[in-house]
């Protein structure tokens, strides 16, 4: 390698940094949805046998649905519900924002941040909602 050369390569590894600390990186509005996104997905997909088995013990019998009753009158399954239902509508309003951004519907910078906002927004008032039914 030439001098000048190995100069500027110690010279970009000075100002580089040594790691990223993600708690001091801004992250947008459109990344914060992302990652919920991704997130949800994962708990849907987590949720979902453990709902088809209350369903199908609920159908089961009046004991089956009884006993699935009783599950939801503790908190922290209520709680745990209304997560799915977060989950639920965080990840349906955010795919349709992907989708419609696909189609290069809202996908400049400001229109973007804006659909981020509604999507986080519409889907704590589809929770908060949830709850009032819940409790």
């Amino acid at each position: 390698m030439s001098p000048g050369r190995d100069e500027a390569m110690r010279a970009t590894r000075a100002v580089r940094p040594v790691h990223l600390d993600l708690r001091r990186i801004a992250q947008p509005v459109g990344a914060w949805t992302s990652i919920l996104h991704r997130i949800s997905g994962v708990g849907l997909i987590a949720g979902t046998p453990v709902l088809a088995w209350m369903l199908t013990r609920s159908l089961a019998s009046p004991e089956g649905y009884e006993q699935v009753r009783a599950i939801f009158q503790a908190w922290p399954a209520r709680l745990a519900a209304l997560l799915w239902i977060w989950m639920l509508a965080h990840h349906l309003l955010a795919g349709l924002r992907h989708l419609l951004s696909d189609v290069d519907i809202g996908a400049r910078l400001a229109p973007a941040r804006r659909s981020a906002w509604v999507v986080n927004l519409a889907a704590v008032a589809v929770a908060l909602l949830a709850a009032g039914v819940l409790w």
